[in-house]
């Protein structure tokens, strides 16, 4: 491969968009014989709807593969390429949002921005997971700690004068927002599914 294909933050950009348009919510539970996640619950393809389809050990299964698709993104891009970095987290948030080879209907991005922001600053992850679990803890509603963990993110290299990284994660976090729309909606009919509901 060229040397100057890997040097390039837009070689990364494609590489982290294929590595987050893997759907291991998807694959895991086609594997585990629990039929197709999509037809379960939200419908959705990420940890949350898999624990409903199956069970805690695929639920946790999917959450760290899915964190982990965005950290390499992010590791991978930042090793090889100025700016490296950034292009591949954006990548990989876009691929698992909108994978081509399941009609770009994805999953909500939360457990891949959870990894890309790790990969970015640990205290960026840190503050993401510590915002997402208070909030889940005192809610019980997973869409509604996603969205504040989402929005926490962004402050941490914000305040540390790192714009890119800032800039990048605020932009998710609007995505984030837009895809937990259905969500948002139901929170506000008092009709939202809590964590360890088996309905959606």
């Amino acid at each position: 491969m060229p040397i100057g294909l890997i040097s390039s933050p837009w070689f990364w950009l494609v590489i982290g968009y294929l590595l987050g348009a893997i759907p291991f919510g998807l694959i895991l539970t086609k594997l585990a014989g629990k039929g197709d996640v999509r037809s379960v619950g939200s419908g959705n393809i990420g940890a949350t709807n898999v624990l409903r389809a199956g069970g805690k050990g695929l639920a946790i299964a999917t959450l760290l593969l899915d964190i982990g698709k965005g950290a390499l993104a992010v590791w991978l891009g930042g090793e090889y390429a100025m700016g490296g970095e950034i292009l591949g987290g954006m990548g990989a948030f876009l691929g698992h949002l909108f994978p081509f080879w399941l009609a770009f209907r994805g999953g909500k991005g939360v457990a891949t921005m959870l990894g890309i922001a790790l990969a970015l600053g640990w205290k960026i992850g840190l503050v993401f997971a510590l915002v997402w679990l208070g909030t889940a803890l005192a809610t019980r509603y997973s869409s509604l700690a996603g969205i504040f963990a989402s929005l926490a993110a962004p402050l941490v290299p914000l305040l540390g004068g790192r714009w890119d990284a800032a800039l990048l994660l605020g932009g998710m976090a609007m995505l984030v927002i837009a895809k937990h729309e259905a969500n948002i909606l139901r929170l506000r009919a008092g009709t939202e599914s809590k964590i360890g509901a088996k309905e959606a």
